[in-house]
């Protein structure tokens, strides 16, 4: 029973605790009634040992494949198994972030996870024990299922779950005991590692030194930390360091490789190089996109949560199916063809209207049509299925693909050998096409198919088979949120229809009449276009609007649609609020 508030010398009375131990409970034998607050051991023992499971998963995966990391093959698994609308929304919501911010939800899904394992581990290391092999069984089943999936991609998931497990029992072994122990409670401890020795150690009095301390550390009624919870948290805490470090570490391993073998490839010289620019190919106006996109700013949208790794002697093209004459190429032979260089603008169906999911680059590679007219393919065989390294599919028509536009198996970009990001050693460019059924990246595999026997990725995931590009035009200046003032504004952008071409680019305010913009030159009709207009801008608020006419005819419709299943509608509008 407490003392009142008024019952001074029956408190004082009471033995003090030291070492753990109530010395009031070993005179009565009674437990003491009040716990000391949690301290969070369990929490903390759970997260260090997965992040350093996760770290040691990803060196391992440094040599079995990136692929093959347990954070890397769930997260596979989950961009897999989302549904399309979830899909859609991180994409609008997250733009080229999306596989960032899918990775920093997983980490904290597994964090709540650890956690809970590691309170399990404190209680009963039993327990703990089988959260940490469920960890590394999901480990094992996501990396064993992912397409490019080899006899060695359980053993990340393996070496993390093991050594998640070892630190468990040392964590275990040295987490602090409680502040206030009863005999009772240190004779129910059930778990694998009881310490026996909490039990047999003689009771120190108050004042004494700590047996274990060599520092001559005096611990009185508790005031100071015992030597077990700072070696608890030493470990903790260097283990969650370590995996700071091993998981970009392991990564960048692999990562080292494949960019020094990026950096000693020598392009060859194309037998058909890209034509000299057009000398008014810009339309001069400050704030437009340039017309070739550089690199670093060229759009990324695919399905891999980690950038693909593979060294171009590794890298292998199998061309098979509904053909006479399967064929298989190495990198180093595929260069050896002749090469066409080309510019030429891609486009995403994510894309809204406005939005900036295309670029244009130019291209280098090998003519698709070359290599299946080697290959003779049947005529029944509609559709060329395209199989990335990641296992990713794409389904583009054959005849697409041989009605002489110029799809490429591209190998450099903008005169360099391709990115790693965008699809080195080998991708697919092909004009006119969405990049969800023409423009696989870290391309390995061309199966000659139909529609009716096979669907690709995306139309799995209700896009649709066939995705030419919608005409579209945008504003990129003025830009949202400037202030132009009363006067001259030029308003700029840019207009793609790639294959047909742009013949035409209108521009109205506040619902009045579509004007004329002027049209900046392009090499091909696989480019996009500058435009220009100058508008003579009235103090107030104003809605701008545009719309392009291809070399068709048809011009470009205000009737609004979302990017699902085939592409996003409607006309780019910016309101502007001139000084």
């Amino acid at each position: 029973m407490s003392a009142s508030p008024g019952d001074a010398g029956s408190a004082d009375k009471r033995l003090p605790t030291v070492w753990g131990i109530d010395m009031e409970t070993q005179k009565t034998g009674l437990p003491t009634p009040e716990k000391p607050p949690k301290q969070w051991y369990g929490e903390l023992a759970g997260v260090a040992a997965t992040a350093l499971a996760l770290g040691v998963g990803e060196l391992v995966a440094a040599a079995t494949g990136g692929p093959s990391a347990p954070l890397v093959a769930v997260g596979g698994v989950a961009v897999d198994a989302a549904p399309t609308p979830v899909k859609e929304l991180a994409v609008a919501l997250f733009y080229t972030y999306d596989k960032l911010v899918l990775q920093a939800g997983i980490v904290l899904v597994l964090a709540v996870f650890a956690a809970f394992i590691g309170v399990l581990a404190m209680r009963r290391l039993g327990y703990g024990l089988v959260g940490v092999a469920l960890f590394g069984a999901i480990g094992v089943l996501a990396s064993a299922t992912r397409p490019s999936a080899t006899w060695a991609y359980p053993l990340p998931s393996v070496a993390g779950a093991l050594t998640a497990a070892g630190l468990l029992v040392l964590l275990r072994r040295t987490r602090p005991r409680r502040a206030a122990v009863s005999a009772h409670d240190l004779r129910d401890d059930t778990g694998l590692d009881t310490d026996v020795a909490a039990q047999e150690a003689p009771i120190p009095v108050q004042g004494a030194r700590s047996p274990s301390s060599d520092a001559g550390i005096s611990v009185v009624d508790g005031a100071r930390q015992p030597p077990g919870r700072r070696r608890f948290l030493a470990l903790a805490g260097g283990a969650i360091g370590a995996a700071v470090v091993a998981v970009p570490g392991g990564r960048r391993l692999w990562a080292q490789r494949v960019a020094a073998a990026r950096a000693a490839v020598v392009l060859p010289s194309p037998s058909s190089p890209a034509a000299p620019l057009p000398a008014k190919v810009s339309a001069d106006v400050p704030g437009v996109e340039p017309f070739v996109t550089r690199t670093a700013d060229f759009y990324r949208i695919d399905t891999a949560l980690t950038v693909p790794q593979m060294e171009p002697k590794d890298w292998g093209l199998r061309i098979h199916g509904r053909v006479k004459r399967p064929l298989t190429l190495t990198y180093e032979q595929l260069l050896a063809r002749p090469m066409v260089e080309r510019y030429i603008t891609l486009a995403c169906v994510s894309n809204e209207v406005g939005g900036e999911l295309v670029g244009n680059a130019r291209w280098l590679g090998v003519p698709i049509k070359d290599l299946l007219d080697e290959v003779e393919p049947d005529d029944e065989a509609d559709q060329v299925v395209s199989r990335s390294v990641d296992g990713y599919t794409a389904g583009t028509p054959t005849a697409a693909l041989r009605d002489g536009r110029d799809a490429l198996l591209a190998v450099g970009m903008n005169g360099e050998p391709l990115p790693v990001e965008h699809g080195f050693p080998v991708r697919m460019v092909v004009p006119g096409l969405y990049g969800y059924v023409s423009a696989t990246k870290w391309l390995t595999e061309l199966e000659l198919s139909r529609f009716s026997d096979f669907s690709a990725y995306w139309v799995r995931r209700d896009y649709a088979a066939l995705a030419p590009v919608k005409t579209q035009s945008r504003i990129d200046t003025p830009a949202v949120g400037k202030r132009p003032k009363q006067g001259l504004v030029m308003v700029a952008g840019v207009a793609w229809a790639q294959h047909r071409g742009v013949s035409a680019v209108e521009v109205r305010v506040d619902d009045g009449p579509w004007q004329q913009a002027q049209l900046a030159a392009v090499p091909s009709v696989d480019t996009w276009r500058q435009w220009s207009w100058p508008w003579q801008a009235t103090p107030g608020e104003h809605r701008l609007q545009v719309r392009a006419t291809d070399n068709t005819g048809q011009v470009q419709t205000g009737q609004v649609h979302k990017p699902l299943p085939d592409g996003a509608t409607g006309w780019h509008t910016i309101k502007v609020t001139v000084a």
